[in-house]
């Protein structure tokens, strides 16, 4: 994998980044505003891979893996919010996780203590979901992809370290976290999980889920230093900067 996400002939790690609005969903002002990005994530030598937090245009998503000559076998979730699973969301109906078990049956992979938030935010039921503790991981051919509780921004968020990057959801962003004054958030957990990814070697490249800075992605000892969520020193700091 290229430290910029694109594909080589010669990677058998199969890597995707794509941003909603320009990548696919063109057509949705909603896809546009929110600039989310949704991963997939594979081993060629068996055409499989996951796809990472599915949102608006479900089937072009599942058309992009199969012009790749990739199956999606899986589905990561890094939290229940409506962009990056579907749901209702500002009067909006965002497609997700719902709509893509229409096309394909696959389970979803969830922290355990995400599951009700993503089953009342979506509607599927429990028996699709795989519910999942820190440090699991799942196997894709020769893949592995490691699973990262990281709550804060939602009781259950999320990251997916493989080989030396990370998915990271809302937890991380190149400039900034996840906001931590919206149902279930926690301001605590966030500096937590925040200081665990901080101990990940700085050689990490960060994949955010929204494009909310130029950049699409970054070395993480890069983002140490320009980042303000790292500014503070001590958990007391950061509470009475991002604290309720």
């Amino acid at each position: 994998m290229l430290a910029d996400g694109t594909k080589t002939a010669n990677d058998q790690i199969y890597f995707r980044q794509l941003l909603s609005g320009v990548d696919f969903a063109t057509g949705d002002p909603a896809a546009a505003q929110m600039v989310n990005f949704v991963y997939l994530i594979g081993d060629r030598s068996v055409g499989q891979c996951v796809i990472v937090d599915p949102a608006y245009a479900v089937e072009e998503l599942v058309q992009i893996a199969l012009e790749d000559g990739m199956t999606i076998t899986d589905v990561l979730a890094t939290h229940y919010h409506p962009d990056h699973v579907g749901g209702s969301m500002m009067g909006l109906q965002i497609e997700g996780i719902s709509k893509l078990l229409e096309r394909i049956d696959v389970p979803i992979h969830v922290q355990r203590t995400e599951t009700e938030w993503v089953i009342r935010s979506t509607g599927v039921t429990v028996d699709h979901l795989r519910q999942h503790d820190s440090g699991d991981t799942i196997e894709i051919g020769s893949v592995d992809i490691e699973l990262v509780h990281t709550p804060g921004h939602t009781p259950g968020s999320q990251c997916f370290y493989v080989e030396n990057s990370l998915v990271a959801g809302d937890t991380l962003f190149l400039d900034g976290c996840g906001r931590t004054d919206l149902p279930g958030s926690d301001p605590e957990q966030m500096y937590d999980s925040l200081q665990l990814l901080a101990s990940l070697p700085d050689r990490t490249i960060i994949y955010p889920g929204h494009r909310y800075s130029e950049p699409a992605h970054d070395f993480l000892g890069s983002i140490k230093n320009s980042n303000y969520v790292f500014k503070p020193s001590t958990k007391q700091a950061w509470l009475q900067w991002f604290g309720r």
